[in-house]
């Protein structure tokens, strides 16, 4: 809009469906959920992380480390890198205004990823389900505003 980039992903679980996927995607979501409404201005940009990986290690699933979220603007995908895990070095703060992309990617495996050869695509190195969901928010002093939503 208006020369901006926004992103959004969701993972739709197709019937029939095991409750181990469901479960999954479920996982991804609330850890979308609770990362986004633990990204208020002054925290840290490591919040983020903590909160996904707590929900996602709390259900038994993975973090797929290697992709995480991002900065959004007049490109896709710019900096900085928005974790999914804790990493304690990421403390810079978050200040309002900023314009992020959480998105959880998760796996019922072990969370190692690989790229496919098509250049694209990228797959659970141990062939396990995963699911990702992602939204554009804007960091504000209270609740982000959520613009994919």
């Amino acid at each position: 809009m208006d020369g901006y980039y926004a992103d959004a992903a969701i993972t739709v679980p197709v019937q029939p469906v095991s409750p181990e996927r469901l479960s999954l995607a479920r996982c991804a979501q609330l850890a979308l959920r609770k990362a986004t409404a633990s990204a208020t201005a002054g925290c840290p940009m490591n919040v983020i992380g903590r909160s996904v990986q707590s929900e996602v290690e709390r259900k038994g699933f993975s973090v797929i480390r290697a992709l995480g979220g991002h900065g959004v603007g007049r490109t896709i995908h710019e900096e900085p890198s928005v974790h999914n895990y804790y990493a304690s070095w990421d403390n810079e703060p978050l200040v309002e205004g900023l314009v992020r992309a959480i998105e959880p990617v998760i796996s019922a495996g072990s969370g190692r990823s690989r790229d496919a050869d098509d250049g694209w695509t990228v797959l659970t190195a141990d062939g396990a389900d995963s699911a990702h969901f992602e939204h554009t928010v804007v960091i504000t002093r209270g609740h982000p505003l959520v613009l994919t939503a």
